[in-house]
């Protein structure tokens, strides 16, 4: 009795870490973490603006002081809304936007090299990240514990429609 309970653990163990899925908690991991990371770029270069502005690219036609602070407004004013998960995945896009164009900067700036000579210290690989991060959540939506959500369910209660319409899309 006592061995087969003892056998009988792993595999109770094994069912219960691979049976049950926590995707909403997952995807507000994952809004406050890419929101704050987002977040900390966005404040330190407020502070750091002046000497910044001398050495940031000038970006789609604007001068290197207006791309700073396009960049700054992107970071801090779409992190909290994705950190909120409101409006969410229309706010990822400035950001994902913002991303492409800084990986594009950092690979530039390499250009006499080899990209595949880039080690994983190197900053190129953050907007890679962030990008990754961003194309899911795009993908998966901001799941149950977001402000988009509970807007979603006032609209439907308000329209006389089912949570299950909600669930469909």
């Amino acid at each position: 009795m006592y061995r087969k309970k003892v056998l009988g653990l792993p595999k109770k163990i094994y069912v219960t870490t691979t049976g049950y899925s926590y995707t909403n908690l997952g995807r507000l991991f994952l809004r406050l973490f890419v929101g704050i990371m987002l977040l900390q770029f966005g404040i330190r270069q407020i502070g750091d603006a002046e000497m910044l502005a001398q050495s940031f690219p000038a970006v789609l036609g604007l001068t290197p002081e207006a791309s700073l602070w396009t960049m700054i407004c992107i970071e801090v004013g779409c992190s909290v809304f994705i950190m909120f998960g409101f409006l969410t995945r229309i706010m990822i896009l400035p950001p994902f936007v913002a991303m492409i164009l800084a990986e594009y900067h950092l690979l530039h700036d390499v250009a006499t090299k080899a990209s595949y000579l880039l080690s994983w210290e190197q900053p190129g690989y953050l907007p890679i990240m962030f990008l990754g991060i961003f194309f899911f959540l795009i993908l998966v939506g901001p799941g149950k514990i977001s402000v988009d959500y509970f807007l979603s369910l006032h609209l439907l209660h308000s329209s006389d429609h089912s949570e299950d319409e909600l669930e469909e899309v």
